[in-house]
């Protein structure tokens, strides 16, 4: 077997431990184990095992980034283009077996390698969301403001209302999201009569 098909062998087997196992529970000997190669194989490729875990950590990361990429264009408004943008990482963060193992092993473990991920993770989306916040601001479509704290604020607003909401309520639906979503940030809660007022 090339040496190539290998690698990808060691790579696939990682992943499908990490996805079950987690950082922690992970070991070289269970990824030799699923990918049917010596321990020693391993080692020709990766130093160890946060060396592997960072390449598929990599690979999830391109893939996430691709799904958005699929999923927005650039002649949306900026709010459909965010909304739509979001939807589609907060989506694959949820259903992507490996993040919601991770996330899983932060909760319970707080294992520093899977916080350290799921910042990643996280730091990725607030990196696309503050570039199309600074599009929007020098197309108009939105008034200047520090490009790193609306970021912020979005996501963990967006979070709130399709995540945390849903643990003390009946969960809402992407339309209702939306709508409030709109509400908050770009519509706001003043009424139009009194904003004119003030």
């Amino acid at each position: 077997m090339p040496a190539i098909d290998r690698r990808k062998q060691i790579v696939e087997a990682a992943a499908k431990s990490f996805s079950l196992f987690g950082y922690k529970a992970t070991t070289m000997d269970q990824v030799a184990k699923i990918a049917n190669v010596g321990k020693g194989t391993i080692y020709t490729f990766f130093t160890n095992k946060e060396e592997l875990f960072d390449e598929i950590l990599h690979n999830v990361i391109t893939e996430m980034k691709t799904v958005v990429l699929r999923e927005i264009r650039d002649d949306q408004p900026f709010f459909d283009k965010l909304y739509k943008g979001l939807d589609a990482m907060l989506d694959f963060r949820s259903e992507h077996e490996l993040l919601v193992k991770l996330s899983q092993e932060v909760r319970e473990f707080g294992t520093l390698q899977a916080q350290e991920a799921m910042q990643r993770i996280e730091n990725v989306i607030l990196d696309y969301m503050e570039r199309q916040v600074i599009q929007a601001v020098d197309q108009g479509e939105m008034i200047p403001a520090d490009p790193k704290i609306v970021s912020f604020v979005i996501l963990k607003l967006y979070i709130a209302l399709s995540l945390d909401w849903n643990k003390l309520h009946q969960a809402l639906d992407k339309e209702d999201i939306k709508h409030y979503f709109n509400i908050f940030l770009a519509e706001g809660l003043v009424p139009k009569q009194q904003a004119v007022k003030d």
